[in-house]
């Protein structure tokens, strides 16, 4: 936890005891309850707030229903300045806003200044340039790339004596929820779109392979939402990692969970779309879902496009944090609350603490749990380190998770919104933040209830793919009867010469030489500095706040090259 000078302090029992008492009722009779305010009490204070302006008509400044959708449309032709938008928005919609200010330096682009803006104390992505005034302007587009989607599907603007309209954006797990959000998630389309979206093309690739459909249970999927609506772009299945020791040749696949399958066929389909856009062909580089940021000279998702993550079921880890834990001396030891929100590894699909005796492992990989995995890439994006020498870090919007699995979303707040807080932030290089996703559950769509037989299955698909591939979780190789055989030593897709190799090809398309010159997959990964830079700052903030050391996979792993 930060202290005043801005020191960590080491004891794991402050910041878990914070993060309980925020979030976890403790047991009648116990102290102090704490008791996250229902939907019902949200509506509640909302009409109250109603009645009142309603009794006190004096107090309202009266304004037009058109005002946000006049704002946005000024905006949009390039006739309002983006911080004057934001700030204007702020007025007409009651939120408060601040323009954060960061100052940095990468050693190799020399001096900038960054800004962020934070909107009712939810921070959104950070904005560079050369001058304060330019990092400003990029700080406040950024935010209005995210909220103007939201706004304009809310639709018209209430009267003033109905009270604000509440304001699409991500809310903040730390604080208190907003009077309005539950209005909001009502008219959200993610409850409806999403699953629909994720069943409708994970039943169109099991029409011809039927066989495999029980794998579905343990769904996880990637989805860009555009004004056009949500498209799947990536999925997985899984729920084991492999037995096999590291593999020095890169051709193993050694995690095969779901949000982890999901994540790799995501980065393949980033790939995709960085070669579509250095491609030399017009109409193909306007198919790229990727824009050049003149300042960074970094790709970015194109204004408009956002990125969200499908969970059937919760991730492993701190996310399956029991429903009855409380902060209470009398029902659970510390020691049992550090193993439930601190780190934890994965050793032949069980799920084990750190904080546990893990020297019998002996060549067994050890994986990180996908809690853990998620929230690292909600620092370090989703792109990872060879990606990110090409475009910026690339986070989720929101996590939604199939409700049969899930009947509330406590631990996912745990663990991927409030482990890492804000104060993060400035230790981090350019392009990367503490970004919280808006966590809620929606419609399964597979049952939980998969089939034992393809327990050790693993599926995979991005968009593009003429098939899928079906992977054997515990060979980390695909199996003889998959769809898509990438040859006859059945590498998978996914692992990580597969990845060297798209490295490698965007590299020439680039025409970055240095990058070419890197003699191994190692050696280009330690060549992305900011982002190394940013995980060894991640890992000695969870380290120094208690949740345990981050468990790296043995180097030889690394080692190889094409």
């Amino acid at each position: 936890m930060m202290g005043k000078a801005g020191s960590y302090r080491v004891s794991r029992g402050a910041s878990f005891a914070q993060i309980l008492k925020k979030n976890i009722p403790a047991a009648p009779g116990f102290g102090t309850q704490f008791v996250s305010p229902t939907v019902s009490e949200h509506l509640d204070t909302h009409n109250n707030q109603h009645d009142q302006a309603r009794n006190n008509p004096a107090k309202i400044n009266p304004r037009p229903k058109n005002i946000p959708k006049e704002l946005i449309d000024r905006y949009k032709r390039g006739e309002m300045h983006a911080v004057s938008t934001l700030y204007q928005l702020s007025q007409v919609l009651h939120f408060q806003l601040e323009l954060k200010e960061t100052v940095t330096t990468d050693g190799v682009t020399g001096f900038y200044f960054a800004f962020c803006a934070v909107i009712d104390g939810v921070q959104y992505k950070t904005g560079m340039g050369i001058t304060k005034k330019e990092a400003r302007a990029k700080a406040a587009q950024l935010a209005l790339e995210e909220l103007l989607p939201g706004l304009e599907s809310v639709g018209e603007l209430p009267d003033a004596a109905e009270g604000p309209p509440p304001l699409p954006v991500k809310q903040s797990a730390v604080s208190d929820t907003p009077p309005g959000k539950a209005m909001f998630e009502r008219k959200n389309p993610i409850q409806d779109q999403v699953p629909n979206a994720v069943r409708d093309i994970f039943t169109k690739l099991m029409d011809s392979y039927p066989k495999f459909s029980s794998c579905g249970s343990t769904l996880a999927a990637f989805l860009i939402h555009s004004p056009s609506g949500y498209e799947v772009v990536a999925l997985g299945t899984g729920s084991l990692n492999t037995k096999e020791s590291a593999s020095p040749n890169g051709r193993i696949l050694h995690d095969s969970h779901a949000v982890v399958t999901a994540r790799r066929s995501l980065m393949r389909y980033l790939y995709r779309h960085v070669l579509l856009f250095f491609s030399k062909n017009h109409s193909l580089k306007e198919g790229s879902v990727f824009q050049e940021d003149e300042s960074t000279k970094l790709l970015r998702l194109r204004s408009q496009i956002t990125l969200h993550l499908y969970l059937n079921q919760l991730p492993k880890g701190a996310a399956q944090i029991p429903s009855h834990l409380r902060l209470n001396p009398l029902s659970i030891s510390a020691w049992e609350v550090n193993n439930q929100i601190g780190l934890h590894v994965t050793i032949d699909g069980k799920v084990f603490s750190v904080f546990s005796r893990l020297e019998q492992t002996g060549s067994k990989v050890v994986s990180m749990s996908g809690s853990d995995k998620l929230t690292q890439w909600q620092v370090l994006g989703f792109q990872g380190a060879l990606l990110s020498h090409f475009i910026e870090p690339v986070y989720v919007s929101s996590i939604v998770v199939g409700e049969e699995s899930c009947k509330e979303t406590r631990g996912m707040e745990v663990a991927v919104n409030q482990r890492v807080d804000d104060g993060i932030t400035a230790k981090l290089p350019m392009y990367y933040c503490v970004y919280r996703p808006h966590i809620s559950l929606v419609p399964s769509v597979m049952p939980t209830d998969g089939h034992a037989a393809q327990q050790t299955l693993s599926i995979n698909w991005c968009q593009g793919d003429v098939s899928l591939e079906v992977v054997d979780s515990l060979e980390g190789k695909s199996v003889e009867e998959s769809p898509f055989k990438s040859g006859p030593a059945l590498a998978s897709r996914l692992c990580k010469a597969a990845m060297l190799s798209r490295f490698n090809l965007v590299a020439k398309e680039a025409h970055r030489e240095d990058l070419l010159a890197a003699v191994s997959y190692r050696e280009a990964k330690m060549m992305a500095k900011p982002y190394q830079e940013a995980k060894s700052v991640l890992k000695s903030y969870l380290a120094l706040r208690g949740y345990g050391q981050w468990v790296d996979k043995p180097p030889i792993s690394d080692h190889f090259s094409m």
